[in-house]
């Protein structure tokens, strides 16, 4: 039995996240984690919500509330909605908590008696009506290039240009509008990466089976214009992590806390103490995931990312855990993912233009959103998604091919058999010609489940249910039933254990769905088919099922036309 270790990127604080966020790491991760388990490995899927920073303080602000309280309640809403959506974490954190406090000043501590940490005196600009240094995306005014009059001191989200506060034109306070500002001087701790340079390129060299992507970003970063750059670590900001040296002051950073992006990723490691001590688990008990002096060293670590996150996973997150001299686990692969778009433009939080996660569940279950978008994955290149292409989907891959399969095969058994798998007859050779086409195929989906190709991996599940609607439209037992009623119970037996067979390979797609499947077959028995000959004799005659409900309704035109015109930016 493997041990695997899976990270998702952890969400933002700031309001409910949409369908490009969701399948960017935590629905790709939640799917490999589903199918490892069903493989009977030994799993610890984490994740959690990332809570300091700018954003945080300024969304508490709009909405009226003291950060601590909004980042409590915004937390219980993402974890509320994270278990909607069939999100299997073993444990959903707090970049908050005591814990990852406690674990990033000891951090901090290590890299400084390394000698990887030095401080810098720049200018900042300081707001007199405010009473405090601003962050970049603390300053709003005018963008030079473009003459959008709400870029932010560091980007304009109207043309995307990198800016300096200093370059905007009637630069202005976004906590209070105030534009009496002024540059002065504040002291920060960076992170000496350049220091850390020629070792992150050894490691990265060595991960030859990442994909092209995580990559080409990482030495992107390490190799291009003037190489890896120091990183500052701190901000003047009062929510955070306070500066500390393990449980030391540190002079002249009072007041400060750490930067966001460090803190965030030990955030990982500080999740799993959470999760030792919300469940009476002792340190031993997450340190065996960790720590490669306590047995994490046969332990396989799997992050999930969208590729905006990777320069901070490839390089700052590793010179921490390298920098520290500890035997911490690093990452041993990174799977990252392109953009999804949505409808001939970018999903927008700030526009609220796509489809929010709370919205989605609102619409429909779970279990349709899961399936669209693992299938639409943005592995290769960004992706798009349309409510044309979404009710495509829906209708022909869960409704006519798993759906209509279910239904067809149980109502007909009912109507001549009775609820229960009917006895008699024997397979033939189109039955052996099935059990060998679905053993190719089962085989190639866990290939594709263990490579973490996610399209690959729901192209071939699609492929395995067409092959039962397939044979069981040339069996046509209905006909069978009339010359042959032994025979037609043989081809109903087969096609009521493909039920249970669909039931557990797709579990990692479409969690809520194969348990009602298995519910209806009256079963508990998810065994992996390892023997698909076996696994289509799991049910044997005489036991009991039920006929279940519509498995997936069809989405009408009408619906896609609302929901087309529902979604197009009015999210308040």
């Amino acid at each position: 039995m493997a041990r695997i270790l899976i990270t998702s990127a952890i969400p933002y604080i700031n309001g409910i996240k949409h369908l490009g966020n969701l399948i960017g790491s935590q629905l790709p991760a939640d799917l490999y984690a589903r199918y490892q388990r069903g493989r009977g490995n030994e799993v610890m899927f984490l994740c959690a919500t990332d809570e300091h920073g700018t954003p945080a303080e300024l969304a508490a602000a709009k909405a009226g509330k003291p950060v601590a309280e909004y980042c409590a309640e915004m937390y219980g809403i993402q974890a509320d909605i994270a278990n909607r959506f069939g999100l299997s974490f073993d444990h959903f954190g707090r970049s908050s908590s005591d814990q990852n406090k406690k674990l990033t000043q000891h951090f901090a501590g290590k890299l400084d008696d390394a000698g990887l940490i030095r401080e810098v005196t720049e200018k900042q600009v300081y707001s007199n009506a405010d009473g405090r240094f601003l962050p970049d995306r603390y300053i709003e005014g005018t963008c030079p290039n473009c003459g959008y009059d709400r870029a932010r001191g560091d980007q304009c989200e109207n043309c995307t240009k990198q800016l300096d506060p200093t370059d905007l034109i009637e630069p202005r306070s976004a906590i209070s509008g105030s534009t009496d500002l002024e540059v002065r001087e504040t002291k920060h701790l960076y992170l000496r990466q350049s220091a850390m340079k020629d070792q992150l390129d050894a490691w990265i060299d060595g991960k030859t089976d990442w994909p092209i992507l995580t990559t080409s970003i990482a030495k992107k970063w390490l190799h291009d214009g003037d190489g890896l750059q120091d990183r500052g670590i701190t901000r003047d900001l009062d929510w955070g992590v306070p500066v500390k040296k393990g449980d030391q002051d540190w002079p002249g950073m009072e007041g400060k806390v750490f930067y966001v992006w460090f803190d965030a990723p030990i955030e990982y490691i500080a999740c799993a103490k959470e999760w030792a001590d919300a469940n009476g688990k002792t340190d031993a008990d997450w340190q065996r995931w960790w720590r490669t002096d306590k047995g994490a060293d046969d332990v396989r670590y799997v992050q999930f990312m969208g590729k905006d996150n990777v320069p901070f996973h490839t390089l700052s997150f590793p010179a921490t855990i390298l920098g520290s001299g500890e035997p911490w686990k690093m990452v041993d692969h990174l799977k990252s993912f392109n953009y999804l778009n949505y409808d001939g433009g970018q999903f927008s939080t700030s526009q609220g233009r796509g489809v929010f996660m709370d919205q989605a569940l609102d619409i429909l279950p779970a279990d349709y959103w899961r399936w669209w978008l693992l299938s639409h994955a943005p592995e290769s290149s960004d992706s798009e998604f349309t409510w044309e292409n979404f009710q495509q989907s829906v209708n022909k891959d869960l409704a006519d091919v798993l759906g209509n399969f279910v239904s067809r095969i149980t109502k007909f058994c009912r109507s001549k058999f009775g609820e229960s798998v009917p006895e008699g007859g024997t397979f033939g050779e189109r039955e052996q010609t099935l059990i060998d086409d679905l053993t190719k195929r089962v085989r190639a989906y866990e290939g594709h489940m263990e490579s973490m190709e996610v399209r690959k991996s729901a192209q071939e599940l699609r492929a395995i249910w067409v092959a039962g609607n397939e044979y069981l439209q040339a069996a046509a037992p209905w006909s069978t039933f009339k010359e042959d009623p032994e025979q037609a119970a043989a081809q109903v037996r087969l096609g009521l254990n493909l039920i249970r067979l669909y039931a557990v390979l797709s579990a990692p797609f479409i969690p809520e769905t194969s348990a009602r499947m298995l519910s209806a077959m009256n079963t508990l028995d998810t065994s992996w088919p390892d023997d698909v000959a076996a696994a289509l004799n799991a049910l044997p005659a005489g036991h009991a099922f039920t006929v279940p409900d519509v498995l997936f309704a069809k989405i009408t035109d009408e619906q896609r036309e609302d929901w087309e015109n529902r979604f197009a930016g009015t999210r308040d």
